[in-house]
């Protein structure tokens, strides 16, 4: 298979030339690509690195280097760290959104957030070409290749590894054969770190039973003993953590993901439904994002309505579903999000919670727009907003259509 797979290399085409965007990692995938688009392909290629808050600007600077070292001819370094949240993190945070009850959906908004960014530069460069480095094998490749559909129609999308079925060894030893030594031996476990949570993958998580090691977590459990934090939210968005006030939420979400990264929070493995239709484990950390949302949800509980919390769980229910399915550019998004814009107005306050080793709790809110107000009642021990008598007429009213029903029904039945 490895033999048949190195001869396709070999025997692929050249000339087909023309200017390609990459979307570029400096892994192997991409690193790949580089070298089989230019000199099989004869491509012109332009790599871009979408940065949603998983590298260094040192990181940055040798993936830089890496790509022309391959032969692209430009490289780009897009920043797209506060437009991943504004566009996307945000109407998770507004929505609660958990898929499965569990996973913050950290690469598939990431993966979005990048393939839109792409795309852009495609359109910037003026290329006639886009490529990614997606296998065959799950849910990138579907979310790459819609959006760039949908945003740059009629511009061709390529996919090596995809269409070559390569395997891992096989590219190295293609790039071996072309002088590029990547140094890469097989990792026990994969990483994808971002703004919104980071991704383990692992001989643990290819089956139904296992759960990864404490060493396969990239942020080690340093941390012991309680304490206690507070996180100011303004119209649903956390401003500040501990009185300290951020000029960008995505500053305060850094913040957070230091001080309760080393209790271990966050860790699980999430199990789901993949957009090819096969079920699929994966492990994540996501510290930052698990506090924030239930912080965000304890308050919204406290200022929001009966019925605005319960279409509100509806809608967050499809929307994660969806985004997570590659659709962000289906208008139902946009409708969906200006529900959830208009629901965060009284979403002001501060949540305060206790931080452990591998959990942590919320104690309490303080908000001006707080519904549990002694003005009008404690629940359980005394009201001051109605009488019993109110009680007692408002209760046979509210059940008088299921009781007709009852009636009728024994009336009936009785015949």
């Amino acid at each position: 298979m490895q033999a048949d797979t190195n001869v396709a290399i070999g025997n692929s085409p050249s000339g087909v030339g023309g200017k390609i965007v990459l979307g570029f990692s400096g892994g192997l995938d991409t690193s790949f690509c580089v070298k089989y688009l230019t000199e099989e392909k004869g491509f012109e290629v332009h790599s871009v690195i979408v940065n949603t808050g998983g590298f260094t600007s040192g990181e940055l600077e040798k993936i830089e280097a890496h790509a022309y070292a391959l032969g692209v001819k430009s490289h780009a370094t897009v920043d797209a760290v506060k437009s991943y949240y504004d566009r996307i993190i945000k109407y998770l945070v507004f929505g609660n959104v958990l898929k499965n009850n569990t996973y913050p959906l950290s690469v598939s908004a990431e993966r979005l957030s990048q393939a839109l960014c792409i795309a852009e530069h495609v359109k910037k460069t003026g290329a006639g070409h886009v490529a990614h480095g997606s296998t065959g094998a799950g849910n990138d490749q579907v979310r790459f290749d819609m959006v760039f559909n949908i945003m740059i129609p009629g511009v061709e999308i390529i996919t090596p590894i995809r269409d070559l079925k390569l395997s891992r060894e096989a590219e190295i030893e293609y790039l071996k054969g072309k002088g590029v030594d990547m140094n890469v031996e097989k990792s026990m476990y994969s990483i994808n770190k971002g703004l919104w949570g980071t991704s383990v993958g692992g001989k643990e998580t290819l089956s139904s039973k296992g759960m990864l090691p404490e060493e396969a977590w990239p942020t080690q459990v340093t941390k012991s003993g309680q304490e206690n934090i507070e996180l100011g939210f303004v119209k649903g968005e956390l401003q500040t953590v501990n009185g300290k006030a951020f000029g960008h939420p995505t500053e305060a979400i850094r913040e957070l993901q230091q001080i309760a990264g080393p209790y271990g929070i966050g860790r699980d493995i999430h199990v789901g439904d993949t957009i090819i239709g096969i079920k699929g484990r994966v492990g994540f950390e996501a510290a930052a994002p698990l506090i924030i949302l239930k912080a965000h949800h304890a308050l919204e509980k406290h200022v929001l309505t009966k019925w605005q919390l319960n279409w509100k769980d509806q809608l967050a229910l499809f929307y994660g579903n969806w985004l997570h399915e590659g659709q962000i550019l289906d208008p139902v998004m946009r409708d969906m999000e200006a529900f959830f814009e208009s629901t965060q107005q009284n979403v002001t306050g501060t949540v305060f919670l206790e931080l452990a080793p591998y959990r942590f709790q919320v104690t309490g809110i303080e908000s001006a727009y707080d519904l549990m107000s002694s003005r009008f009642g404690k629940y359980g021990e005394m009201n001051n907003g109605w009488t019993g008598e109110d009680v007692r007429g408002f209760s046979k009213i509210f059940g008088n259509q299921t009781m007709i029903y009852h009636a009728i029904k024994e009336a009936t039945d009785g015949k």
